[in-house]
């Protein structure tokens, strides 16, 4: 049963939304309306979303790459910007291609690369319990696995030099920025799916220090990171033995690093 709107009117809704400062008012009021199953349901909603809980989190879903990727509380809700770099995965992606999504929060990168390939052999693995529950959701229509642990420390050591494409979606706000962030985020994700340390490169460090013993040869690293951060990202890269290239979408606001390891094909 969907809620009535004659309980709750979709004026009403959106009068409180924008008391609240969301910015897209009527439209979020549509999602809730259309979301709900009860007249309560939508009342409950609403009030979550006006004490500032994300859209998403309210929702129990997010819209990426024309995918309905689950959504738990405290999992890092995809951001649009990031179909940018699952696109340009997909472009690099061989046949029946070996995806690893690392630091994979709801496991929205991986479930929707699957979505756009023929046939992939899926891995996906974070740190934070609640991502995992989360993501095993998300990638099961491809048949997917999620491992919980540090980064490649959980995955199968059969995967070790087998990767095609590796996407990793790291945290890189730097700590001190933290703070800055939207409520939002700064609440209601989980820190350590935000925080990449001192200047927000920690936790890609230690990504592309051991990206070329997972990755085929020819096979590529890609992730995000801030137009500031970038040329400091590359000669991580570079250092870690992998060939840089950045590549970013204006429309998007998106910059994505594609690190790929030399072929040893001659």
């Amino acid at each position: 049963m969907s809620a009535s709107p004659s309980l709750l009117p979709h004026s009403v809704i959106v009068t409180r939304l924008r008391a609240a400062g969301c910015v897209f008012a009527e439209d979020e009021a549509q999602l809730l309306i259309s979301t709900a199953r009860t007249p309560d349901d939508l009342a409950t909603m609403v009030d979550r979303r006006v004490d500032g809980l994300p859209l998403e989190h309210v929702l129990g879903w997010a819209e990426f790459c024309g995918l309905r990727i689950m959504m738990d509380p405290g999992v890092f809700v995809p951001r649009r910007r990031t179909e940018f770099l699952v696109g340009r995965a997909a472009v690099l992606a061989p046949p029946r291609a070996v995806v690893v999504d690392l630091c994979c929060g709801s496991g929205a990168l991986g479930a929707a690369l699957a979505a756009a390939l023929d046939r992939v052999e899926l891995y996906a693995a974070d740190i934070d319990p609640a991502a995992v529950r989360c993501a095993r959701r998300n990638v099961a229509a491809a048949g997917g696995q999620v491992y919980e642990g540090d980064l490649y420390e959980p995955l199968p050591a059969a995967l070790r030099g087998r990767v095609d494409v590796l996407l990793a979606n790291v945290p890189y706000v730097p700590t001190e920025e933290i703070e800055l962030l939207p409520a939002e985020a700064r609440i209601h994700e989980a820190r350590v799916a935000l925080d990449g340390g001192s200047d927000g490169l920690d936790v890609l460090r230690r990504v592309t220090a051991a990206a070329s013993r997972w990755l085929t040869p020819g096979g590529s690293l890609l992730f995000e990171t801030s137009e500031r951060q970038a040329p400091h990202a590359v000669e991580t890269v570079a250092r870690s033995g992998l060939i840089p290239r950045v590549v970013t979408s204006d429309e998007l606001y998106a910059t994505v690093v594609i690190a790929t390891r030399p072929s040893t094909k001659p």
